[in-house]
This record gives structure tokens, sequence and C-alpha cells, in this order.
């Protein structure tokens, strides 16, 4: 890789990571071609963007990005490193966490998730536990609605202990 083609891999580094808010970076060092395209695929199927990048460049990028904290990643790049990029924030870790049943790759060198640092394999439960966006939205219309279905079901219990009164 000649100078140009780096400076070109830095350019598209640094925009990917200022386009990004969850960024993960993983261990798949020991893993098998097979393997890796196994997944590859399983990041494709969860819409996570997954890529094997040189740390050097990634290093680089991570110092010129808008959000200075992305400089606190550049210690976790040893070895060989899967970036991956996502919308929603557990999923890599869920992905990462489910795939390693069988052995302890892939590892979770580091993650940034909302303007949040996670360095290190051990942040992998609470990164995957981490509710989405549309999970919290659930959850709050659901409180919402239940003071409603409450008084709606006394309602209509008071309506229906009327009519068997009356009959």
């Amino acid at each position: 890789m000649n100078k140009q083609e780096k400076t070109q891999e830095i350019d598209r580094l640094l925009s990917v990571l200022n386009a990004n808010t969850k960024i993960y970076l993983a261990d798949c060092s020991s893993l098998s071609v097979e393997k890796v395209n196994q997944l590859r695929r399983a990041c494709y199927d969860k819409k996570v963007s997954m890529s094997v990048v040189k740390n050097t460049l990634l290093a680089k990028a991570l110092e010129r990005a808008n959000d200075s904290n992305l400089a606190q990643l550049i210690p976790a790049l040893k070895g060989q490193t899967a970036l991956m990029l996502t919308e929603t924030s557990n999923v890599p870790a869920k992905l990462i966490k489910e795939f390693r049943k069988g052995g302890d790759k892939p590892q979770l060198k580091a993650a940034y998730v909302e303007e949040m640092i996670f360095i290190g394999d051990d942040k992998l439960d609470s990164l995957a536990s981490l509710k989405s966006k549309n999970e919290m939205i659930g959850e709050i219309v659901g409180l919402l609605q239940s003071p409603i279905q409450r008084v709606i079901g006394g309602l209509d219990n008071k309506t229906k202990g009327g009519e068997e009164a009356a009959a």
C-alpha cells in the first residue's frame, strides 16, 4: 500500500468514524476463515457493518476524528482488529456473545457507544444488556398505557357487574 492509498484509507475511516456513534473493535485473529465469514454473514443479517482494518491507519483516523473521546480507543489497537459499526447500540455485543458460545473468540477490544468508551472484553455483558432506542420507546409506551388500561378495565368490570345485578 503506497502513501496515497494509505491517506485515502485514513480519510475513508475518518469519515466513517465521524458518521457513527456506535463503534465496536473486536479481535477475530484466532478465527478460521470459515468462522470469520460466518461472523460477517451474521453481521450483515443484523445490519452491522464489519471490516478488518489496519491498526496504524485506524489509530491515525481516531486521532483526527471530530470526537476527541475516540482517541481513547487507540490503546486497544493490538493484534488483528475488526471494526464493527451499527445503528443499534447492543447488536454487535449480542452478536459477539452469541457467536463465541463455542470458544473464546471473537473478543471485544473496545467500544464507543453513545459517547461512552468501553475498554476490554469484560464490558461485553454491559454492552449486550443496553437497550436500543426502539426497546426504550416500547417500554415507555407500555408504561404510559398501563394506567389507562387499568382504568378502562375497571370501568368495563363495573359495567359488566351492573348488568349482571340487573339480570
